[in-house]
């Protein structure tokens, strides 16, 4: 399995597959063919048709200026390819000079079709929950932030350290922005509506929901304002994990240094779903996404509750299962509706999920690895529609409201 620091990367919103990985596979070709006067690109899949709303074509062609780039959006299926697939073709004096498929597989990673992600060695032996818990036992390894410690070394403190003050970052200055976010959905930003009010007369729970909730909106609105956040897995879902987090500091008071240690589990959890599963919406829907997110923030939290290794997998578990057939159908294409507000949902459900692995974990019959299989199965099984396409559910219903 890869480090933990392909899971967390640093970007721009609003998708890391259809804004961090195109503009990735971008740089790259440019850097191929830097003798071209033209481009032109082909997106397919979900990236033709989710495309525009989330700024696909805008980033790819910012990368390949001053030179002129045509993008075209498909409609062919092309068997046997991700959902994000896109060819670049370089051009000079309308020749072709020679092109590249890639497709942007989620989280910013992009392949080669018939290649791996990442050309980078594997960090962990253990490439499952099982395979990890039966060494952490035989090593009497009692965290998973310790196991990444032995395996990634102690400078992996230092990057998840920097990832998580861009988190508090982007929770920050979500909370301090106002206005209409881009679009046309008019969208109006809503964290530091919740942060500010309602301050009186509520209940305990109520009120943790309220100061949960405007994180995640805080960190889910920058992402759809392009503004700076870390995948967690991806942008779409970026907001539950600091939002959880960001609660648990404020709370219970724990450090920073307490804190990264959780990141240090949730990654775990996440490159384990990313290896095994999925964490892309144009492939498995949005339970790759924001089921991911909610089972990394559930086990960082178990962490750091001192739960032991079965209550870590217990509450990842229970979290991923919950979110099993949840469709992706952003309306419009766009990060806004309805993935800003099931962030905030998100981050209470990996509250949940944390306390009942506290108390049931004994009595569970389901392992995170199985859950992670199931969610694939239910992924790839859904219709395209409900695939990150906009054709599906709310964002179809919604264009027939409008219409």
């Amino acid at each position: 399995m890869k480090s933990i620091r392909e899971l967390y990367k640093v970007g721009k919103g609003p998708s890391s597959s259809h804004t961090m990985g195109p503009e990735r596979a971008a740089k790259l070709f440019r850097e191929r063919y830097p003798q071209a006067d033209a481009f032109r690109v082909i997106l397919y899949g979900s990236l033709s048709k989710t495309g525009v709303g989330h700024g696909t074509d805008r980033v790819i062609r910012e990368v390949l200026s001053p030179l002129p780039t045509e993008i075209a959006f498909s409609q062919e299926v092309l068997e046997n390819s991700h959902p994000n697939t896109m060819d670049f073709i370089a051009l000079k004096e309308n020749t072709e000079l020679g092109r590249l498929r890639v497709e942007s597989i989620g989280g910013g990673d992009i392949r080669y079709p018939g290649q791996s992600a990442s050309d980078s060695p594997d960090i962990y032996p253990e490439n499952s929950f099982a395979e990890i818990a039966d060494f952490c036992k035989w090593r009497y390894i009692e965290k998973l932030s310790d196991y990444v410690e032995l395996n990634e070394g102690e400078e992996i403190w230092d990057f998840l350290m920097e990832i998580w003050q861009i988190m508090k970052q982007s929770i920050a200055d979500g909370l301090a922005a106002e206005g209409i976010l881009p679009g046309g959905l008019k969208v109006q930003r809503k964290a530091k509506y919740l942060h500010e009010h309602f301050r009186e007369n509520l209940a305990s729970g109520m009120l943790e929901f309220k100061q949960i909730a405007a994180y995640a909106y805080a960190v889910a609105e920058q992402n759809a304002d392009n503004g700076t956040i870390v995948t967690a897995p991806t942008c779409g879902a970026c907001g539950v994990l600091p939002a959880v987090l960001k609660y648990a500091q404020d709370t219970k008071g724990f450090s920073d240094e307490q804190i990264i240690r959780g990141l240090a589990t949730a990654g775990i959890i996440g490159s384990l779903t990313k290896r095994n599963a999925s964490i892309s919406g144009a492939e498995a829907g949005c339970q790759a996404e924001i089921g991911t997110a909610c089972s990394m923030a559930a086990a960082a939290l178990a962490e750091l509750y001192n739960q032991n290794l079965d209550q870590v997998e217990y509450a990842a578990e229970v979290a991923m299962e919950h979110h099993l057939g949840l469709t992706c159908d952003p309306i419009c294409g766009l990060v806004q509706i309805p993935c800003i507000e099931r962030n905030a949902v998100a981050a209470m459900r990996a509250m949940n999920a944390c306390n009942l692995s506290y108390f049931l974990t004994g009595s569970r019959n389901i392992s995170y690895d199985m859950v992670c299989r199931a969610m694939l199965e239910t992924g790839t099984s859904l219709n395209h529609r409900f695939r990150e396409t906009s054709e599906g559910g709310l964002a179809k219903i919604y264009a027939r409201k409008r219409t």
